[in-house]
């Protein structure tokens, strides 16, 4: 049943003439129910938004996230970085091993065949010999070079033709006999040339030892200093100069007494 309110008479002076009547049907929400639905949205929302704890929550989660990504990606730069160093510092041992190694097996040819083995052995024999037959040599010359001094200084004593027949016999014998020691030079040489040929088996396996670690250059950087701790006259001793080493000619020499 509709209810129509009634109009006083300021309301009509003021708006004008009435509005149509609100009539309340039966069939439209009453004012207790608009009133409740309001107050059910007011409280609704006083409330929390549980949609913007979860929107909080995942940024939250989602920075976290980002975070950890890009400490995870700044840690595996720092293992690949310290990876490469690795695999460099590897290739540096994988040479110097083999430098090792290879100098191992040079050393090794050396003491077995030379400092230590049947090679050096002949080496110091040779040499000894050399030494040896250079003396006896030296000896049997001046041995004859004297006689023949003396059988010379005989043949113009005597005037028996015998007598200078078998002074003439014995200055020949001598003359043959130094001949025959003079032969001393090629057994000699060929003894020198076998320790030559050990020499240089030996400083072939040096050089190459020399080149596994550089070269010469790079071994001359490590050389100590070559200090000459000789005194008095083994200072002065340095033996016979070599051809191309150069020597004091009799200008020189002559130039001292000047």
């Amino acid at each position: 049943m509709a209810v129509q309110r009634k109009r006083f008479r300021i309301e009509e002076t003021s708006l004008g003439a009435a509005p149509e009547p609100f009539v309340e049907s039966e069939h439209a929400p009453k004012h207790s129910e608009i009133m409740s639905e309001l107050r059910a949205i007011r409280e609704q929302m006083a409330m929390p938004n549980p949609n913007g704890a979860t929107n909080i929550v995942t940024t939250e989660l989602s920075a976290s996230n980002d975070r950890q990504i890009a400490e995870a990606n700044a840690l595996l730069q720092s293992y690949r970085a310290q990876i490469e160093q690795c695999e460099k510092l590897k290739i540096e041992l994988d040479l110097i091993h083999d430098a090792i190694s290879r100098t191992k097996r040079e050393i090794a040819v050396l003491h077995g065949k030379s400092f230590d083995g049947d090679e050096m052995a002949k080496v110091n024999g040779e040499l000894g010999a050399v030494v040896g037959g250079t003396e006896e040599a030296t000896q049997l010359i001046l041995e004859a070079a004297e006689a023949i001094d003396q059988a010379a200084s005989a043949l113009t004593k005597v005037n028996s033709p015998d007598q200078q027949k078998l002074i003439s016999e014995e200055i020949q014998e001598r003359v043959i006999s130094i001949f025959e020691a003079c032969n001393f030079q090629d057994l000699t040489g060929q003894r020198i040339s076998k320790v030559m040929t050990t020499m240089k088996f030996i400083e072939n396996h040096i050089t190459a030892m020399m080149d596994i670690w550089g070269g010469v250059d790079a071994i001359k950087a490590h050389a100590p200093p070559i200090v000459d701790t000789r005194e008095g006259d083994d200072k002065l001793l340095n033996g016979p100069k070599l051809d191309d080493e150069g020597h004091a000619s009799q200008d020189d020499i002559d130039a001292l007494f000047d």
